[in-house]
Parts: C-alpha cells; sequence; structure tokens
C-alpha cells in the first residue's frame, strides 16, 4: 500500500481504543499515511504498551473499561518519559466540560472519533511537525553551544597506557552532543584515572546545559585531583560530590560518574561508582563488579567505597553508561546487565571485544538508540 507521506519518518504510534471497530478504521488511516500503530484496549494495556512500545504520540478513548482514558494520562503522567509522549484524546463529542479536564493534563489536542481520515491524520501531522521544529531547533542550539565552545565531551584519540590495550566507543543521541563524557588524567609514570560520566534526566531543553554540566563536574574533577596527594577514586568522589552539593546551580542535576585508577606496574584497577553503574569483569567467567555509591550532588559528606581489581592476561574491564543498559529490541525487551554479562561471556577474548560488542549491541537495537551510548574496554595484554 502507498503511503500519503514517503519523505517524513515513520512515526510510531499508540492507539487506545476498546471498539474494535473504530481501533481498526483509525489503525488502517494510520498505515495509509505510512506510519505504524500498535492498539490497546483500554488504559491499564495502554501503560504498558506506552512502556514497551515508545511510540512517538498517544491516542487514547476517554470513555473504556477497566482504566479510562482520564486515569490513563494521569498514570502516564507519573512516569517522565512517557509524560513528555504527545497525547491525543478521541471522543465521541465535543462537550466543554470533558474537554477542559482533558487540556488539564497537558494534553496536545481532541479528535472527534466521526472527523473524517485525511482531518485526523492532518492534525496528527501538525502536532508532529511542531514537535519535531522545537527538536531542531534546540539540536541546533546544543551544536552550536558546543561547538563555540570547543566541547570534546568524549576524545577521539586516548594516550596509549602500557600493558594494556583501551578502546572506546561513543555514540551521541541522533546527532546531539549529550550528558556522556570521558576523561583521561596522567597521575604519574605508573598512574592514570578513567573517568566516565552521564548527565541524567535529559529532554530536549536540558541538552543545552548538559555540555556545561558535563564540563563543570570534568574541571571539579581536575581541581580535586590537583588540590590532594593521596588520591583514590573514593576520595576524589567524595570531594567532588561535597563540591557539587553545595552549588545551588548544579546540585538538582542527575549525575552518575565512575572513577577507575589504572595502575601499569602491578596491572590492578581501583573502582569507585556514584550512581552505580558497575563495571563487568571478563575473565575466566564473566561478572558485575559494583561499589554500590549515591548519585553525585543528593546529600554531603557521602564516604565512596574503593573496589580493586587484579587484570590477568587477555582479561578485561567493560565500563559503560546506561543508554547500553536500558537499550531496547524492536520487541521493546531491554537488555539490562544480565543480557549485556550474558553477551560480554560469549565474546571471543583473542579477537577484538569493543567491536564484537559493538556488533552484537547494534544488531540486538536495529541501531536504534534512546540515549547517548558510551563504552570502554580496558584488556590487559
Amino acid at each position: 500500500m502507498m503511503s500519503e507521506q514517503n519523505n517524513e519518518p515513520k512515526h510510531k504510534i499508540l492507539l487506545v481504543e476498546d471498539e474494535s471497530n473504530i481501533a481498526t478504521l483509525f489503525k488502517y488511516t494510520i498505515h495509509k499515511a505510512g506510519w505504524e500503530c500498535v492498539v490497546a484496549s483500554n488504559g491499564a494495556e495502554g501503560l504498558e504498551k506506552a512502556r514497551s512500545y515508545n511510540p512517538d504520540l498517544i491516542m487514547s478513548d476517554v470513555m473504556m473499561p477497566v482504566v479510562d482514558g482520564f486515569q490513563f494520562r494521569k498514570n502516564l503522567m507519573l512516569e517522565p518519559q512517557l509524560k513528555k509522549i504527545p497525547f491525543v484524546f478521541l471522543t465521541a463529542v465535543g462537550e466543554e466540560d470533558e474537554i477542559l479536564k482533558g487540556y488539564e493534563l497537558e494534553i496536545e489536542e481532541y479528535i472527534l472519533k466521526t472527523a473524517p481520515p485525511k482531518v485526523v491524520i492532518a492534525k496528527l501531522r501538525a502536532i508532529l511537525n511542531s514537535l519535531e521544529k522545537e527538536r531542531q531547533k534546540i539540536i541546533g542550539e546544543v551544536q552550536h553551544a558546543a561547538g563555540k565552545t570547543g566541547a570534546q565531551l568524549f576524545p577521539e584519540k586516548l594516550k596509549p597506557i602500557e600493558g594494556f590495550e583501551i578502546q572506546t566507543w561513543h555514540q551521541d543521541f541522533e546527532g546531539i552532543p549529550g550528558g556522556d563524557f570521558l576523561d583521561f588524567i596522567e597521575l604519574d609514570e605508573d598512574n592514570t584515572l578513567l573517568v566516565l560520566g552521564d548527565i541524567m534526566g535529559k529532554k530536549w531543553g536540558a541538552w543545552y546545559f548538559a555540555v556545561a554540566y558535563a564540563g563543570y563536574v570534568r574541571s571539579a574533577i581536575r581541581f580535586v585531583v590537583d588540590s590532594i596527594e593521596n588520591y583514590t577514586p573514593a576520595g576524589i568522589l567524595s570531594k567532588v560530590n561535597s563540591a557539587i552539593f553545595r552549588d545551588e546551580r548544579i546540585s538538582e542535576v542527575f549525575i552518575t560518574l565512575s572513577v577507575l585508577h589504572i595502575n601499569k606496574k602491578n596491572k590492578t584497577i581501583k573502582y569507585a561508582g556514584a550512581g552505580d553503574l558497575p563495571l563487568i569483569f571478563k575473565s575466566a567467567e564473566t561478572k558485575i563488579i559494583s561499589s554500590n555509591g549515591m548519585l553525585l550532588g543528593v546529600k554531603d559528606n557521602i564516604q565512596y567505597e574503593d573496589v580493586e581489581v587484579g587484570l590477568e592476561s587477555e582479561s578485561a574491564i567493560f565500563l559503560l553508561t546506561d543508554g547500553i543498559i536500558e537499550s531496547r529490541n524492536a520487541e521493546g525487551e531491554a537488555l539490562e546487565l544480565t543480557g549485556i554479562v550474558d553477551l560480554i561471556t560469549n565474546l571471543n577474548p583473542s579477537e577484538n571485544l569493543l567491536d564484537q560488542f559493538k556488533n552484537r549491541f547494534i544488531e540486538f537495537t536495529n541501531s536504534k538508540f534512546e540515549d547517548d551510548v558510551s563504552l570502554v574496554v580496558l584488556q590487559a595484554l
């Protein structure tokens, strides 16, 4: 079937409607426009499908069994990732009280079920196009700001560390400079500090500030390293956390940070994490290494914990951000830590570990990422 528009993105629409004949008609109309459509029969089912399908727009009937449209919308608004999805109510009548109640729930539009198909698609397209224009404007501003400040949050080339092979992979979300950042600090001839962080809770407007926040945290880390003598990952995290907590400009931003102290002489890694995104350690067996540290800036005087790992030949450390952990396949199934452990376990240590991981991850997600994706692989030679 030929679509009405072939030059626009293939938008994903979630339709929540209990009357099967109306659902069938709207689904046909949406498919004819060249978009995807998944149907749920009530608000309870709609909430589950919203979580797994990650639609670009949600259309919902008002009067439904189990969970009606108003309660469905209220439930969506309790989850930050779902609240931001554009929402449209379908209605059989245009009663003023009902319409006002809907707009109080921050919906985009009401559409009459009796509206001609072309009118329905025109309204949906107008909503999606408006949001895309806003998004493109933000992307342009972020890219301009990043370019103007010379921000490079993920270095393209790394200084070699004797006795180790170190590789990185970073993919911005849809080409937008985001909140993931990586830094290497050479402490002395034998010791190097590796830092991987993520500024979380980003929406389009917040992306603009993520570059600045990431630069702030990197500067704070370097200042702490220069001002103390007996540095450990836990000690560095504790001081950086206190600095962030006391700074009102950044204290309410969610920040995860993983700090690795690499000693090339004895091939050991000391690790501490804030908002713990754990290490995955691949050796004879693959295991998760956690330090269970609290997110940066949540409270003052947090004591972080160092975990030490010795690396033998061909053993490796995988360090990643939540863009990988929370990634999903076409069926909406999250990879999660268990899936990552299984993936890493099956990698061949005699071949390039990062390339193997990257290829299998891209295959799992079908190259559709929902956040910045960052990975560091440190392998002992």
